[in-house]
């Protein structure tokens, strides 16, 4: 999954190592600049439980180890996959 602007997503150690601990950010923009292959800067605001902005922030991800986040949602809990 390539983000873009607007996403949501839920930041892990298995995007990088320097997040032990869940965030979830949003995108504002993906830089275009050049990094090791599958790597990408994002920016962006981490974001409380709530959906509130309480950070801007530049990050540096692998963007196979990023998950879509879910606002409300503990950052520790996975969400379970809808039934039906």
């Amino acid at each position: 999954m390539v983000p873009r602007s607007g996403d949501v997503l839920r930041v892990t150690r298995a995007a990088s190592v320097q997040f032990a601990e869940p965030m979830l950010f949003r995108v504002i923009r993906v830089h275009d600049w050049p990094t090791y292959d599958g790597w990408v800067w994002l920016d962006g605001y981490q974001l409380n439980p709530a959906g509130e902005a309480v950070e801007r922030r530049s990050i540096f991800v692998q963007i196979k180890g990023l998950q879509p986040g879910y606002i409300g949602t503990p950052v520790g809990v996975r969400p379970r996959a809808p039934v039906g």
